[in-house]
């Protein structure tokens, strides 16, 4: 987003939606008419982007209604929607914000209403499950076992940070092709997610990155309507405990206790004076050091269920994404950062909603 863009949506702003079909890697509409929508992000899900959209039936001379033709830009038969949110940064310009590729799992026609649903596109790779058992072979590693599961339903994109290496020879998954793609990132200490270009980036779990963007609810300048916070004991760990076996056939583990002095469930903090474990087993862990790196990154993964949460009404950013940092001033906090985990960007004039973990 450019400077004037970002000037913009942190206050009231004129907005427009537009969206593009592709079929089969080809263009088959563009400029779909989008009267109403929402996008809605969750991390905490196997899929973590849902998109609605309302599309008037008839437009310009066009029929959107998608009926039986399996061609049709608006059919649910491997149609991907491309979205872009369009912010008028002034003198007749609009600025368009890619949102990201949404795969159509359903359209539906009630009178002169044409609605479609997308959702992201993990889906290709969470309804693909295993029509045989996958077994890796003795050269592979990590890195190309999670592109034989993804590739070529999705693109894969490395972090440089992560270190590959081989995977134990024996490993075997049923059926489960996302849940295989979940596992092998846990033992590597990573996480994927969906790029805005489409691609699976796969990258360390870590929270380390730097805020891009301050909110507030200060009167002159704030870009907050109201604030909601919650808390809960569910899910709340002090330690994991990450378990493997080395060629030998010892067990090996490794410990990671929760030590960040701001963390509300710190080991041997108030929380608990005695430790509360998450049990992490995986074959694909060979070292003490392997069992290490992947109960730390399990830590992070069960942060985001527990940690304290803050709900967030807003003007509308649709520069946002889930895993953005922001730092927040109000309700009860002072600059401190947090993460979005979940949010609601409404596709025409409307507030959205964030659900932020306080780091």
């Amino acid at each position: 987003m450019s400077t004037t863009a970002l000037a913009v949506v942190l206050r009231s702003h004129t907005m427009a939606m537009r969206a593009e079909s592709w079929l089969g890697g080809q263009l088959i509409a563009d400029d779909i008419p989008i009267a109403d929508g929402s996008e809605s992000r969750d991390r905490s899900l196997a899929v973590p982007e849902q998109i609605t959209l309302t599309v008037p039936r008839r437009d310009q001379g066009y029929d959107w209604d998608p009926g039986t033709d399996p061609a049709h830009p608006l059919a649910a038969y491997g149609q991907m929607l491309r979205i872009d949110y369009g912010i008028d940064v002034g003198g007749g310009t609009m600025e368009w914000i890619n949102r990201g590729w949404f795969l159509i799992t359903e359209s539906s026609t009630d009178g002169d209403t044409v609605t479609v649903t997308c959702a992201g596109l993990l889906t290709l790779i969470d309804e693909a499950t295993l029509v045989s058992p996958f077994q890796p072979g003795s050269s592979d590693t990590l890195a190309s076992v999670v592109r034989a599961l993804i590739e070529p339903a999705l693109t894969v994109s490395f972090d440089g940070t992560l270190v590959d290496r081989a995977v134990p020879l024996g490993m075997q998954w049923d059926s489960d092709r996302l849940g295989a793609v979940t596992e092998v990132l846990g033992a590597w200490g990573a996480a994927e997610r969906v790029t805005e270009d489409g691609y699976l980036l796969v990258e360390p779990v870590s929270d380390a990155a730097a805020a891009v963007l301050a909110i507030s609810d200060d009167p002159a300048t704030g870009t907050v309507v109201r604030w909601q916070g919650s808390t809960t004991r569910d899910g709340a760990y002090t330690c994991v405990v990450a378990q493997g076996e080395d060629s030998a056939g010892n067990q090996l583990q490794g410990v990671v206790y929760d030590s960040a002095g701001t963390s509300p469930y710190q080991y041997g903090g108030p929380f608990n004076p005695l430790p509360v474990p998450y049990m992490y087993q995986s074959s694909l862990l060979t070292t003490v050091a392997q069992c290490r790196t992947a109960a730390a990154a399990q830590l992070a993964l069960l942060r985001r269920q527990a940690f304290r949460k803050l709900s967030v009404t807003m003007v509308p950013h649709p520069g946002l994404v889930t895993g953005d940092i922001l730092t927040v001033t109000g309700a009860g906090l002072t600059n401190a950062r947090c993460v979005i985990e979940q949010l609601s960007l409404p596709y025409s004039p409307g507030e959205m909603t964030l659900t932020l973990r306080v780091l």
